[in-house]
């Protein structure tokens, strides 16, 4: 009789790994995988937000975790806090609510540390006045409204350029439970010049009148206030006025005319929300080369999607709403799609990854296809984990020459995705595939069978590994073993789950949480050597 049964390389995914037990915790799938620790987890939350529930947990559920880890780091470090809190905020997460909620958490540190670093974070992170309204909304309802919060609230009230105020408060006018009215009497914000008092003036009381000329400071709220009494003067309050669509559609005569020139100034993140609306009412179409010219301009142009904070999600919403001629998201139009717009999408949906020069090693892209990856979904149009996968997957490859793209659950199958494919081709691939449970193994196994040779192995999944008869470290070290001895790995993980699929004494392993645009050319650096 002998113990090798236990000893064995091989352990199931449903135990833990002997030695490594008290680094690894049971997911919600029965699968045993090591703690990515309160950093990893609060990275991935940032990023992806917990605010949609998962296959295997409820977004209370996640949420509830969120905080706890928030509260720890805050506890912990509330400077390098601060600074995740930022680097996700500053157009790295799907959206900037997490950071805002986190942010609250930050201002509720006992430490004068925790507090100072707040308040140097809030400016950087509540930008414009949705955030603003979505802070006091999370303020009121976790912590009040102390000194520190005054201090910030009446800080962001009183912006000393009066015009960037004004542009604020007409395009945000009411946002989450809050109008300026409640802020400016919450806050008790005096007036720092004569534009200052116009314009708190014109939020607490309204004109009553429309003056016969406004200071440049309140052009924009001068133009606003005549339409609101002349709808007519629609396309000139466009013109003359600069009202973007957020101000002039409530209250204006909203016609083609009207349409077209507010394209002719739109912002890019405006612009991908407003391609199907800009179709149905014919101001794009295939022959309005004009128009189409613009559009491209405007989307397959790297620094204006960087300087809008464009994350990827934000395209590849666009691009599946689009696409679906108004089928899918909240637009009540419908239209038909203009194949050159679904091309300048997809261009700018590559562009946003910030594609870098190909290394010349060998990629091995895993895709998640299990289950638990077409359920979770992020975004207001559903965007499955296993789109979001593919597209980033598709997006890393197609800067490499020597790659393949396969998807695994408990099989590991040819997706028949190449560098080639649109990102609308590649994610039909992708989804109708899905199947199984899930087991990152089968990747390792797969490769040790063909004697494929990669350098690196990028998986893409939401981590929830249990199915397999030993653990993804244990068959890596077999392929090292058996193929390649410095073979690398990287598993970005799409879910806010407590998990990771790397050991964390594996020096050629790393863990990325989240949709983060700056993935791709993290792998291309790995790959490299650089980090």
């Amino acid at each position: 009789m002998t113990y090798k049964f236990f000893t064995n390389a091989r352990t199931p995914q449903t135990h833990p790994i002997p030695g490594h037990a008290a680094e690894m915790v049971q997911g919600r799938s029965g699968g045993y995988m090591f703690d990515p620790g309160i950093w990893g987890m609060l990275r991935r939350c940032l990023l992806i937000g917990t605010a949609q529930s998962t296959y295997y947990a409820d977004k209370h559920e996640l949420t509830d975790d969120f905080i706890h880890v928030v509260q720890q780091c805050v506890y912990e470090n509330p400077q390098r806090t601060a600074e995740e809190i930022l680097y996700a905020s500053d157009g790295r997460s799907i959206n900037n609510s997490a950071p805002i909620l986190a942010l609250v958490l930050l201002s509720m540190g006992e430490t004068q540390i925790a507090k100072q670093a707040f308040v140097e974070l809030f400016p950087q992170v509540v930008r414009t006045g949705s955030h603003f309204y979505e802070w006091l909304n999370y303020t009121k309802s976790l912590r009040g409204f102390g000194k520190i919060i005054r201090q910030c609230g009446t800080t962001w009230l009183s912006n000393p350029d009066a015009k960037a105020l004004a542009y604020q408060l007409l395009k945000y006018q009411q946002r989450h439970g809050f109008t300026h009215r409640d802020a400016l009497r919450l806050f008790h914000v005096k007036p720092i010049s004569a534009d200052h008092q116009a314009l708190y003036h014109w939020v607490t009381q309204g004109w009553e009148t429309l003056p016969e000329s406004a200071p440049d400071a309140l052009k924009q709220i001068w133009w606003y206030e005549r339409v609101k009494r002349q709808p007519e003067a629609t396309h000139e309050a466009i013109i003359q006025g600069r009202l973007t669509h957020e101000m002039i559609a409530p209250i204006g005569q909203m016609d083609q005319r009207a349409w077209q020139l507010l394209l002719e100034g739109m912002p890019v993140g405006a612009l991908l929300r407003n391609l199907g609306s800009l179709t149905a009412l014919g101001v794009l179409g295939a022959h309005k080369s004009k128009n189409l010219k613009r559009v491209a301009a405007m989307l397959t142009n790297k620094q204006r999607l960087r300087k809008a904070r464009i994350h990827p999600i934000d395209v590849l919403k666009a691009l599946k709403t689009y696409a679906s001629g108004g089928q899918v998201g909240r637009s009540r139009k419908t239209w038909t799609p203009i194949a050159r717009v679904t091309d300048i999408l997809e261009t700018a949906l590559e562009l946003s990854f910030e594609t870098v020069a190909p290394t010349g090693k060998v990629f091995m892209h895993a895709i998640d296809v299990s289950g638990s990856m077409s359920y979770y979904t992020v975004g207001s149009v559903g965007l499955s984990c296993c789109e979001i996968a593919t597209a980033m997957a598709l997006a890393t490859a197609k800067a490499e020459r020597n790659y393949a793209i396969r998807g695994f659950s408990t099989q590991f199958r040819d997706l028949g995705i190449t560098a080639r494919d649109s990102f609308r081709d590649a994610l039909k691939k992708a989804t109708d595939n899905n199947f199984g449970g899930t087991n990152a193994a089968v990747a390792y196994e797969w490769a040790i069978q063909h004697h494929f040779y990669a350098d690196v192995f990028c998986f893409w999944t939401d981590s929830e590994s249990y199915a397999g008869r030993q653990h993804p470290s244990q068959a890596l070290a077999e392929y090292r073993r058996l193929v390649n001895p410095k073979a690398k790995a990287v598993y970005v993980t799409l879910a806010p789950y407590q998990l990771s699929l790397v050991d964390p004494k594996d020096p050629l392993s790393w863990d990325f949480g989240g949709f983060d645009p700056a993935a791709p050319r993290a792998i291309q650096m790995i790959a490299q050597g650089e980090i």
